[in-house]
């Protein structure tokens, strides 16, 4: 399994996904690597979209300066950060996420589904620091696409194919979080887009057992947890509010007017907006 997710971390990227994970870098202390992931790497225009960063350094201080920062991340990882840069005379943005190497690693086989389903996805590695972190960013990529596979082979599917299997466990690990957008034809997507990737993962991980899970409890724990997230990121994420609203309804076209004092109190005014996005079904 591992010269698959091997392979795939070395693609190449677009010049300014790799421009973009220099300027963060710079941001950060004692950065191990750097991985790209999401719908930036699934075709999805960098013009269009925000540029998707995970950002992985060897301690919590080089997540941040902050004692209050740092504590937040240890609390709930990862912290989320809003980063600009311009390359070849065109303006990109990025949203990237700050934890160090060894918590992430530890985070691929969680009860919480967050960082093995993103990253059972695939990614590219933009930095390395060192071979050892290069192996240890394998590593952790590698248990991530076991533990996704095991929950989702204990899952019912509708067809017995390899894509059946991912999908299903990609529509289960939506439903654990907040997402403005429908985890079913989202799932779809992500398997479809890489097709070959996920036929190579599941005949590397042929033999893995099932995992059966309580996806009532994870969907619940999980939903509270995204909730959590939201909250520390406005703290952290400059421009937090405006970009929360603006992917609501660049995914499900419910808009939504931000006023001046909400902007100054975007944690109260998240708490009071909660119920009624999800009675609009903004969020789901």
């Amino acid at each position: 399994m591992d010269p698959v997710i091997a392979a795939t971390l070395d693609r190449p990227v677009p010049p300014e996904i790799g421009a973009m994970a220099d300027h963060v870098r710079q941001q950060h202390g004692d950065v191990k690597a750097v991985l790209a992931y999401g719908s930036c790497l699934r075709g999805v225009a960098t013009t269009e979209s925000l540029i998707d960063l995970y950002v992985l350094t060897g301690s919590y201080e080089g997540v941040s300066s902050n004692v209050f920062s740092r504590w937040g991340c240890c609390l709930v990882p990862p912290n989320v950060y809003y980063a600009e840069c311009d390359f070849a005379g065109q303006r990109y943005r990025a949203k990237y996420a700050v934890l160090p190497l060894t918590v992430f690693a530890r985070w691929m086989t969680a009860a919480n589904p967050y960082f093995w389903a993103r990253f059972s996805q695939p990614a590219a590695l933009v930095f390395s620091a060192n071979a050892m972190n290069r192996e240890a960013v394998i590593s952790a990529l590698a248990r991530a696409a076991r533990t996704m596979y095991a929950h989702a082979l204990a899952l019912p599917h509708e067809d017995s194919g390899t894509s059946g299997v991912w999908i299903a466990g990609f529509r289960a690990t939506y439903a654990t979080e907040l997402r403005a957008e429908a985890g079913g034809s989202r799932a779809v997507h992500v398997v479809e887009a890489n097709a070959a990737y996920y036929e190579d993962l599941a005949r590397a991980l042929r033999g893995t057992a099932p995992e059966p899970a309580n996806w009532r409890w994870k969907r619940i724990a999980g939903k509270l947890w995204a909730a959590a997230r939201l909250i520390k990121a406005s703290f952290t994420f400059t421009g937090g509010a405006d970009y929360i609203v603006w992917k609501i309804e660049r995914h499900s076209g419910q808009k939504i007017v931000l006023t001046d004092w909400q902007r100054r109190h975007p944690v109260i005014a998240g708490l009071m907006l909660l119920p009624q996005l999800l009675r609009r079904g903004a969020v789901r």
